[in-house]
């Protein structure tokens, strides 16, 4: 499993954090209970699982929403 930081534009409303969230947990691979959005620090804090998707996906899921990614920080957990 691989434990992923996904920093964001500044986000500017709560239904932008569920609709992002929403987006994030429909990857697959992706762990639903270890997804988070923090509003506030505009970070996403997910766990997925590097043999069914990787970081690119998640990061173009959020984009495809119309959230810009400004960096990921990966690392294997």
């Amino acid at each position: 499993m691989i434990k992923a930081t996904i920093q964001l534009e500044t986000l500017s409303c709560p239904s932008c954090m569920a609709k992002i969230e929403a987006a994030v947990k429909n990857v697959t691979g992706v762990d639903q209970d270890n997804t988070k959005v923090m509003f506030n620090a505009s970070k996403v804090k997910t766990v997925f699982d590097d043999a069914q998707t990787n970081i690119e996906l998640i990061e173009k899921a959020i984009e495809d929403m119309g959230y810009p990614v400004i960096k990921s920080v990966v690392k294997a957990v």
